[in-house]
């Protein structure tokens, strides 16, 4: 039976699109599912301000009525104005263990990309490098921390069937409390701290909207050299902001100053994925409860998210202090591990000091390209 490609145009539709993973992932016990409503709401124009300036297509997949795959198409101008060339994107790729499913879904969603001008094809993004992106390669049998993909081994033959090669490598590092050098660690940060007048705070909640145009000015000029970096505007930093908020958890989140100048800032989130996985998909109406059930201050485990530097604090060696508070917090909160995610795998000044910090390279995920001028 043949499989029919086609564009979502309803809300049957989208809701199609968005329950697909329930499908592909119904057997994989790593598997978390998603929140059905921030996944609306990323994908909402009128709600989130990436669709100000960029716009998508969504296909499906279907053999005999049955959904079977789905990618979306992106296009995302401001990567362009950064990078020069013509790329366009692909992302929230799924699909069933089938060659003949993906390759006209992709080559669908490349066909889009070609009608707006664009001569290739890089992914995955949902929607950019900024969201969550890349296809695990490599760490399979370990669940995902919050805010990072998982998905199906087989996955990466069906994007090199369909023509794709590797563009960047992203890496996860898992570091376990008990395998940290601390002896080391802190004789580098004090080091550091020897070489300028520098201190750490923790994130001001009282004062969020203030501390979030800090993170935003911090992350725009530390990323800026960043391969596929774009940077965000107050609004979308705000976005993103809307749905962490309810889990920062303050002894998380630090900014350093030198001589009184905010130089830099980290931020980890506790790994709910525990209890998203319970949830399966909804906080209401029973979904909160096992959401309650874990504690924030009760969760084992974290996930460095963010650790950005200003560019001329970059030589100061600030990212050990961070990691030192961090550390400080596993036997005064009771966590046994974190992961640093992702760090680009060409991004050695990040790179060393999560090996340094005990971090074993434990995942692996992949951004693909693909050529679109000679189709």
């Amino acid at each position: 039976m043949g499989v029919e490609i086609s564009t979502v145009r309803s809300a049957r539709d989208l809701d199609t699109f968005l329950r697909l993973p329930w499908r592909i992932y119904r057997q994989d016990s790593n598997w978390v599912p998603p929140l059905l409503s921030s996944e609306r709401k990323i994908l909402d124009r009128a709600r989130n301000p990436f669709w100000a300036h960029a716009e998508a297509e969504h296909f499906l997949a279907r053999r005999g009525g049955e959904p079977v795959g789905r990618v979306s198409a992106i296009l995302n101008p401001r990567h362009n104005e950064v990078h020069g060339g013509k790329t366009g994107f692909f992302g929230w790729f799924e699909c069933e263990q089938d060659p003949e499913a993906a390759q006209p879904l992709l080559r669908a969603a490349e066909e889009w990309l070609r009608s707006k001008g664009m001569e290739s094809s890089l992914g995955p993004a949902n929607p950019s490098l900024n969201d969550t992106a890349g296809m695990l390669v490599d760490g399979y049998e370990w669940p995902p921390f919050i805010l990072m993909t998982h998905n199906p081994r087989y996955y990466a033959d069906l994007v090199a069937g369909a023509g794709y090669r590797k563009a960047m490598d992203l890496l996860a590092y898992l570091i376990v409390h008990t395998d940290v050098d601390r002896e080391k660690v802190d004789r580098i940060a004090e080091r550091v701290r020897s070489s300028a007048k520098i201190s750490l705070r923790t994130i001001d909640m009282g004062r969020f909207e203030e501390e979030l145009r800090l993170v935003t000015e911090i992350y725009n000029d530390a990323w800026e050299k960043n391969w596929g970096f774009v940077p965000m505007s107050q609004e979308e930093i705000r976005f993103a902001a809307e749905d962490m908020k309810a889990i920062v958890l303050p002894e998380l989140v630090y900014f350093a100053e030198v001589g009184g100048e905010v130089a830099g800032f980290a931020l980890a989130l506790p790994n709910i994925n525990l209890a998203l996985k319970k949830c399966n998909g909804r906080l209401w109406p029973f979904g909160w409860f096992h959401f309650l059930k874990f504690r924030l201050r009760k969760i084992p485990t974290f996930r460095v998210v963010a650790l950005g530097i200003r560019k001329k604090f970059q030589s100061l060696g600030l990212g050990t202090l961070f990691y030192q508070k961090y550390l400080d917090q596993h036997p005064e909160r009771g966590y046994v591990a974190a992961e640093m995610s992702w760090i680009l795998e060409s991004n050695e000044a990040m790179n060393r000091p999560a090996r340094l910090m005990g971090g074993k390279h434990y995942k692996t995920y992949r951004m693909y390209e693909k050529g679109l001028t000679s189709q």
